[in-house]
């Protein structure tokens, strides 16, 4: 599964020093068409890395986490 998101850094909502960042919009990719799956996630989550936001939507979609792939857009 493919996805592409945009992100907005929060600087509000930091532990310790580590910055986060919030999920504005994100897409599935699924051949020539993107579908907009935002509502399945909580977006005002912090997440510390892309690692962690693809273990979410692992196990969001119940998928092993290798066949994700994200892209920052």
């Amino acid at each position: 599964m493919n996805f592409d998101f945009i992100s907005n850094t929060d600087n509000g909502n930091t532990l310790g020093d580590v910055p986060t960042f919030q999920v504005q919009q994100i897409w599935q990719q699924r051949d020539d068409e993107r579908i907009d799956v935002s509502h399945l996630i909580d977006r005002t989550y912090g997440y510390h890395s892309e690692r962690e936001l693809r273990w979410h939507l692992a196990d969001r979609f119940s998928r092993p986490v290798r066949s994700l792939s994200l892209s920052r857009v």
